[in-house]
């Protein structure tokens, strides 16, 4: 069933023509998808945040071995890539997708942020708030794990997905990379000498050269 606007908690409050207005600013756009299509793929930049009409999106997330990982699932009234859009230029870790056939509306945020811009520091106080809530749910997601292991294999695929190359440098030493992921340095010390013995993954200070089947073992 397709949800009225004024219900949803983006709008809910306004009045008619109030939503009207606000959609013909932000110059909403409505788009239907069949179940399995791609809404917002991957590794893209969007200036749009979307509210689902009807339907269900998935937000999910890959490594760059090819495991996915469901994030969380969006119904009729909820939004998704807020965070995103807030953020210009910050490509996405996930993609959203329709969970079955889809009604989204699409809106340019950036129509927001750009006016602000010229006359007040308050769009870039929601930017940075934006990056850095980003920055946290990264972090939960390499938390996440019970290992230590798959702890470093989910920050190093960001690291290869953010560089393109699976050779990098981390901003981190060996105990800030360990309090970041949230273990014992000594026990994250003894797993990645592991991965370098076994040939996994070779590494000097905080640079780390990473096998492509690294996620495959």
């Amino acid at each position: 069933m397709r949800i009225n606007l004024g219900n949803t908690p983006l709008f809910r409050g306004m009045t008619v023509p109030d939503i009207e207005e606000m959609l013909r600013c932000l110059r909403a756009v409505e788009r239907t998808y069949k179940k399995g299509a791609v809404i917002l793929p991957e590794g893209t930049p969007t200036e749009q945040l979307g509210v689902v009409l009807s339907g269900r999106v998935i937000i999910e997330m890959g490594d760059v071995w090819g495991n996915n990982s469901v994030l969380s699932s969006v119904g009729a009234g909820g939004i998704f890539a807020e965070a995103y859009a807030c953020a210009p230029g910050e490509p996405l870790m996930v993609n959203v997708t329709a969970a079955e056939d889809t009604e989204v509306l699409l809106m340019h945020i950036g129509q927001v942020l750009e006016p602000c811009a010229k006359v007040c520091p308050r769009h870039l106080l929601l930017t940075l708030c934006s990056e850095k809530n980003l920055q946290l749910s990264r972090r939960v997601l390499h938390t996440g794990p019970k290992s230590i292991r798959k702890r470093l294999l989910s920050y190093f695929s960001e690291c290869i997905k953010r560089t393109g190359s699976y050779e990098f440098d981390i901003p981190y030493n060996r105990q800030q990379l360990a309090d970041y992921l949230n273990v014992e340095r000594s026990a994250l010390s003894n797993e990645l000498s592991l991965m370098q013995r076994d040939g996994l993954i070779r590494y000097e200070k905080n640079h780390f050269a990473v096998t492509e089947q690294l996620g495959q073992r």
